[in-house]
């Protein structure tokens, strides 16, 4: 794996551990001006929908558990399961592009409840 590959799995790491902690200012200096989020629900919305619609105002997630993390060209794919604080879990699977070392689009492809 070369040290972009690395540093971009890292910088996934970051963004699942912000999001479940609700630390968006975490998350804003990881992702370019023009960020896309797309999901069977939301259809290509910009950065600033994507903090205001997806991110949660309540706590909402006890722990995300990254496991698949393939990094491949510009984009690293991520299989994970979440783990609600009301006791249900899920995985999903989600495409994150990168443009250099920022998140330029994510992509979610929700699965099933575990």
């Amino acid at each position: 794996m070369s040290t972009l590959d690395t540093a971009r799995c890292d910088t996934v790491r970051r963004l699942y551990a912000a999001y479940v902690a609700q630390h968006p200012d975490v998350v804003r200096p990881m992702l370019t001006s023009d960020f896309t989020f797309s999901s069977p629900r939301d259809d290509h919305i910009d950065r600033d929908r994507y903090f205001k619609h997806c991110w949660p105002k309540e706590k909402v997630f006890r722990a995300i558990h990254i496991e698949h993390l393939v990094p491949d060209r510009d984009e690293v794919i991520v299989g994970y399961r979440a783990e609600k604080m009301d006791g249900d879990s899920f995985r999903n699977v989600e495409v994150i592009r990168f443009t250099g070392d920022r998140i330029a689009e994510v992509n979610v492809y929700f699965g099933r409840n575990v």
